[in-house]
Parts: structure tokens; C-alpha cells; sequence
């Protein structure tokens, strides 16, 4: 499985009780997934960070928007458009 790229969209402000805005991760889960090696590894971590999106209780749309571009700029398949993820109810879908 290719590596997906960083749940990270350049945002990096994190107001929403220290978690960031755009993303949702906190600082130490960024750091985390620096250092993960795999590409089910990393996978998993955005699929865990989509459910703990949720969980903020704030809409993270526009997100998932630039999460797609990202992974399409990079040339990498995109964890949210997995249909296995979908199965499983890990992710909303979004156009």
C-alpha cells in the first residue's frame, strides 16, 4: 500500500481545545505520524483521526477537500475514497 500523505493541510492553528482547526490532529499525533513507517500504519491514523473529527463535533468538510487534492497532487491514493473504509463505516462520504 502506498503511504498516504500527512492529514496535514497547513493550517496549524490549534484553538480547538488543542486540537487544530482545519485537521483535528493535535500536536502530538502530527508527531506520531511522522513516525510511522507503513503505509497501513499511516492509513489507519486518518481513518482514526476521521472518526475523531466526528467526535470534536465540528464539520471538517472543507478537509476532506483538501485532503483529496493533496493525495492527487502527490499522486497517492486517498484513505477517505478507500471503499473498504466505507464499508466499514469509518468515513462519511463526501464529495
Amino acid at each position: 500500500m502506498p503511504k498516504p500523505p500527512s492529514p496535514c493541510i497547513d493550517v496549524c492553528k490549534y484553538k480547538l481545545q488543542g486540537h487544530c482547526i482545519a485537521c483535528g490532529m493535535t500536536k502530538k499525533q502530527k508527531s506520531a505520524f511522522k513516525r510511522l513507517s507503513s503505509g497501513a500504519e499511516r492509513a489507519s491514523f486518518v481513518v482514526a483521526l476521521v472518526a475523531q473529527q466526528a467526535g470534536l463535533g465540528r464539520r471538517f468538510e472543507a478537509w476532506r477537500l483538501v485532503y483529496r487534492r493533496k493525495c492527487a497532487k502527490k499522486g497517492k491514493p486517498c484513505v477517505l475514497d478507500a471503499p473498504e473504509a466505507e464499508e466499514r463505516g469509518d468515513l462519511m462520504a463526501t464529495g
